[in-house]
């Protein structure tokens, strides 16, 4: 039995962080601390107060673990790699992990190639970016490709030249074939220092030039020519006008700038490389009402450094946070130069801290908009249905389907709708293990009492070992059923739930003769729905949801059954083999019209194996044990 008390004298005099546990053992915060005695403490004294947020979180501290470290900034970089890994409900979280694009220009090879990645390594290339835009840098590549003939195969060159004939690209003028020495190293090195040039944003040669070969191709008669060399140019000046100027320095800048209210914040990145705003990105961060600007920025910093591959030069943000020397410092050895942190005060910087902090406002502001659009489909349509029903507290809605074909592998779907939205985290697929044949009224009295009896033990279950309810999958019962059907499906359910003494809500989707939903069946009683109100659409998507699921675990299994009964009573053939057929093959009908050479040279399959296969498939009838 872990004892807060005892523990807490234990904790030493030095940095490093600190872990919190709930009851379930689930990680629920992580910090860092100078004095870990000091820091850890103060969580469990009365006076101490950091808001409602932590309040209740200490309430549901059960243990803690603590990680010493030789200094603070060390404790840093581990809450940094803590937080990203476990991402604990207390701590402020950034709502996605992305990764952004970069133009790789391979300069470690004889004949540099221009790339797309997501990752900067450590090695001879050049990196342009990040962009915020996937489409946008591919449309770049494309474009360089077809102005500097750049290859784009992965051949070892000089090594590979002449082994292999050029490939398309060398006939549509997009490669100039250095893999057969049609061009020498030195004048593809001119080349690519012409894209270098170009991506470091020097586009005025790039514009005089295309422009000066479309009026040469046009006073030669050469229209198509003529054509080309103008669709390049305006890709051109489509590209250099993405990247507006915002200081002559040339430094490499990100501004930050944070906008909140009590239940949200978004924060606003613009990108500056090479004294160019290249792009800008926002993200959402979880926050609680209490938080400043500071703390919230402080964390977004942390978070949001510790897992970019680039680190600019100077970061500026639109208010003061917590531990800039440490911060600093750790930044610095991560680029492996000087980062400087700033809050501007005033001219240019301080004007485009403003011009971020506005953008992040305008996000809220539209965000804030499409939240109550979609509390509307939501929230709204559970009230519609509640006025409807005359109900009240309607929550957690679970439906349930059942598929087959013929009574052939039989199965029920159950989904869950809480607050209007799908929970798939307890969808839940029943193979009905007591019925033959086509029988839906007596599957879904299976489906429903496995799933109500599930939940009955485990509540059982959970109250012996003293855990809370809803840590168990099947614990939490719906507040309305809703059967894809009319009188008979509704009264199924209502027998389940006389059987094991439960009393919840049940109606059912009723459908017209074109299949389309047209009410509900609630105490004997069918109810009309307006067609255009959110409750409609709302029943809608939960009766196509648990068709969908039912159809696609059924669907699953067939397939399953298929393939066992063709190829795996092939000798030789096992689940690698026959997964690498399907992959080749995509059906059995065209692995029976393969050949033994088309078999072997699969992937996993020898010669044995293939003429296994191909035996299998074209052997006579006489031959057959199964024949006789």
């Amino acid at each position: 039995m872990f004892d807060i008390e005892q523990e807490l004298k234990k904790l030493p005099d030095k940095p490093g962080v600190y872990i919190m546990h709930d009851a379930a053992d689930e990680i629920i915060y992580v910090g860092k601390a100078v004095n870990l005695k000091n820091r850890v403490r103060q969580y469990f004294r009365p006076s101490h107060d950091e808001g409602p947020k932590k309040a209740k979180m200490v309430t549901q501290i059960r243990r803690f673990e603590y990680i010493i470290t030789d200094s603070e900034l060390e404790a840093l970089v581990l809450e940094c790699n803590l937080i990203k890994e476990h991402r604990p409900k207390y701590n402020t979280m950034l709502r996605d992990d992305k990764t952004y694009p970069y133009i790789k220009v391979t300069l470690g090879e004889d004949f540099p190639r221009v790339l797309f990645s997501r990752l900067i390594r450590k090695d001879k290339s050049k990196y342009f970016g990040p962009y915020t835009s996937a489409g946008a840098v591919k449309d770049t590549i494309e474009l360089i490709q077809k102005m500097y003939q750049i290859r784009t195969c992965s051949r070892n060159l000089p090594k590979d030249i002449g082994k292999d004939r050029p490939c398309l690209n060398y006939h549509i003028k997009k490669c100039n074939a250095p893999c057969q020495g049609y061009i020498s190293k030195e004048e593809y090195r001119k080349s690519i220092d012409m894209v270098l040039s170009f991506l470091n944003g020097n586009y005025q040669p790039v514009l005089k030039d295309l422009e000066t070969r479309m009026m040469q191709a046009s006073d030669q008669m050469e229209f198509e020519r003529a054509i080309e060399y103008r669709e390049l140019l305006n890709s051109v000046k489509q590209i250099a006008q993405k990247q507006k100027i915002t200081s002559f320095d040339g430094e490499d800048k990100d501004i930050i700038a944070l906008a909140n209210d009590e239940r949200d914040a978004v924060v606003q990145v613009f990108f500056i490389r090479g004294g160019k705003l290249i792009g800008r990105e926002h993200f959402y961060v979880r926050v609680a009402a209490e938080d400043s600007e500071g703390q919230v920025l402080t964390t977004f910093v942390k978070q949001f450094y510790s897992g970019t591959p680039f680190l600019p030069k100077e970061i500026m943000l639109s208010a003061e946070i917590e531990d800039i020397p440490v911060i600093e410092e750790w930044l610095s050895a991560k680029r492996g130069a000087r980062v400087y942190i700033r809050v501007p005060q005033k001219g240019m910087k301080e004007k485009l801290v403003e011009l971020a902090k506005k953008n992040a406002e305008l996000v809220l502001s539209q965000d804030r908009e499409r939240i109550k659009r979609e509390e509307g489909r939501t929230i709204g349509a559970l009230k519609e249905i509640e006025k409807l029903l005359d109900m009240q507290g309607l929550n957690r809605i679970e439906a349930y389907d059942i598929s087959n074909i013929s009574g052939f592998q039989t199965v029920g779907s159950m989904i869950v709708y809480e607050k209007g939205k799908p929970c798939r985290s307890d969808y839940r697929k029943f193979r009905l293990k007591t019925i033959q044949g086509p029988d839906d009224y007596a599957s879904m009295h299976e489906v429903l009492t496995r799933r109500f009896l599930h939940g009955i033990e485990e509540k059982k279950e959970l109250q012996e070992k003293q855990m809370d309810e809803e840590f168990g999958s099947f614990t939490r019962f719906p507040d309305l059923i809703m059967m894809d059907g009319g009188k008979g499906q509704v009264n199924i359910a209502l027998s389940v739930l006389s059987e094991l003494h439960l009393n919840i809500p049940v109606c059912g989707m009723v459908k017209d003769d074109n299949h389309r939903t047209r009410g509900l069946y609630y105490n004997n009683v069918e109810i009309p729905i307006e067609r255009t109100s959110e409750g409609f659409k709302l029943i809608t998507r939960i009766q196509d949801e648990a068709h969908r699921f039912a159809i696609e675990y059924h669907r699953s299994l067939r397939s399953k059954v298929q393939v066992h009964s063709v190829l795996d009573d092939i000798e030789g053939i096992g689940e690698t083999r026959r997964k690498a057929l399907m992959r080749r093959f995509q059906s059995v009908e065209r692995i029976r019209e393969a050949s033994v050479e088309e078999l072997k040279e699969t992937e996993s399959m020898n010669e044995r194996a293939a003429e296994a296969v191909y035996a299998f498939f074209h052997k006579k009838p006489e031959t057959d044990p199964e024949a006789k």
